[in-house]
């Protein structure tokens, strides 16, 4: 259970608010998060209140079955969010050079992105163990020399499949749940193109610049600071195809200054390299051999599709976009949930129909799909589930000839 607070110094009492609200709605069909409130402690001080991460659940409208609150763990985090957005690191001698992004964690700008975000069961919380176990290893002084482990993660896939914004999450979440561990979290995005001089021979020392820079923020003990380098391919590409004369010399400087930065680096329990890379075999194997985890972020399966849409659908009836708002699962579907094959009828068999037509789409082809809708079928401003289905089956027809249009063409 998480609560985004506006006043963190009523943070005691405030535990025993929420722990009274979740006791007097103790059976819920989760993800469930409350915005209002019949207690004025909470009205005065909270945002929202949200059940989050439960165990052996795929994150979605609906959980497989009603939830009993009582007959579960619950863990508390209590956070405000950082409304300030993010600023920019510039390099010493290269004042007019945007090297970075910088947020200060939790950031409002990420908040709702974990949720957001639907993969196949397990890929998240992988995630969030394995960062939770190096810093554990780190705090109990494990030598990695004996045990090695980097904190370096890189996922890899196609483009649109969220890595990018999953790493954001995965760090706003991580902030919140070491909040007793550290006072508060850093995320730094670097600009991964803007580190290649224009003069020959220079990138290497803009690298070695920029995690000085980082070194700046890992000093602060009391902060658990994220770097995401996007695009790791464009900062580390294989040096064997430099050395074969298809890439410039200038990148074997980079690639080597990268590395030498992460293994100075890796020595401090405060810091976490994520990265991202579309195409894998472009990266040299000395940072590949870096990374502790590896992990694949494909397209989304047509179970995950439904999930997607399901979640589109219904923000989109909470803001009467889509009304009369109605139910698009049954009681027997409520009770098997995910990506239902049983002969069912109704809405959610229309649903799955798209879904299943939908796959091969990246997630973010997914998200715009509602937006593609209503924007090129809709007749009308506000529309019926049943006429808003028939608009969004339309729209992935278009864009999938669309696809097959820059296909050929390509």
């Amino acid at each position: 259970c998480s609560a985004n607070i506006l006043d963190l110094s009523n943070s005691i009492h405030l535990r025993t608010h929420v722990l009274a609200l979740l006791d007097r709605h103790s059976l819920i069909i989760g993800p469930y998060k409350w915005t209002e409130f019949d207690d004025d402690f909470l009205t005065n001080n909270v945002a929202s209140v949200a059940v989050v991460d439960i165990d052996g659940m795929l994150l979605c409208i609906f959980s497989p079955q009603p939830l009993d609150l009582k007959a579960n763990k619950l863990c508390i985090y209590i956070f405000s969010l950082n409304d300030d957005g993010p600023s920019t690191l510039n390099l010493e001698e290269e004042e007019e050079l945007s090297a970075a992004n910088h947020w200060l964690l939790p950031a409002a700008e990420f908040h709702g992105i974990w949720e957001s975000l639907i993969y196949e069961e397990g890929i998240k919380k992988q995630l969030l163990d394995y960062v939770s176990t190096a810093i554990f290893f780190s705090d109990k002084n494990v030598d990695s020399n004996l045990v090695a482990w980097n904190r370096v993660v890189l996922l890899h896939g196609p483009p649109g499949t969220g890595k990018t914004s999953l790493c954001k999450a995965l760090a706003q979440k991580l902030s919140i749940r070491m909040s007793g561990r550290y006072s508060y979290g850093q995320f730094v995005e670097i600009n991964s193109h803007s580190l290649f001089s224009k003069w020959f021979s220079e990138s290497g020392k803009l690298v070695t610049k920029m995690f000085q820079k980082i070194q700046e923020l890992i000093d602060d003990r009391e902060a658990l600071v994220f770097v995401l380098i996007d695009e790791v391919e464009s900062l580390t590409a294989a040096r064997n195809a430099s050395q074969a004369g298809t890439e410039p010399s200038d990148a074997i400087r980079v690639v080597n200054s990268v590395l030498t930065q992460l293994d100075q680096i890796k020595r401090y329990p405060n810091v976490v390299i994520l990265t991202t890379s579309n195409v894998t075999e472009k990266i040299d194997l000395a940072f590949v051999d870096r990374a502790d985890i590896k992990q694949y972020i494909g397209l989304p399966s047509a179970s995950a599709i439904f999930n997607i849409y399901l979640s589109c659908l219904e923000e989109l009836m909470k803001r009467q976009v889509i009304y009369p708002r109605q139910q698009l699962l049954n009681l027997e579907e409520l009770d098997t949930m995910g990506y239902i094959e049983s002969d069912v009828t109704g809405l959610s068999l229309h649903l799955q129909g798209i879904a299943r037509k939908s796959t091969g789409l990246s997630g973010r082809t997914l998200r715009k799909i509602p937006f593609l809708a209503h924007a090129l079928y809709a007749k009308t401003s506000v529309l019926t589930v049943e006429s808003f289905l028939d608009a969004m089956d339309k729209a992935v027809v278009h864009q999938l000839k669309e696809r097959e249009k820059l296909v050929s063409c390509s």
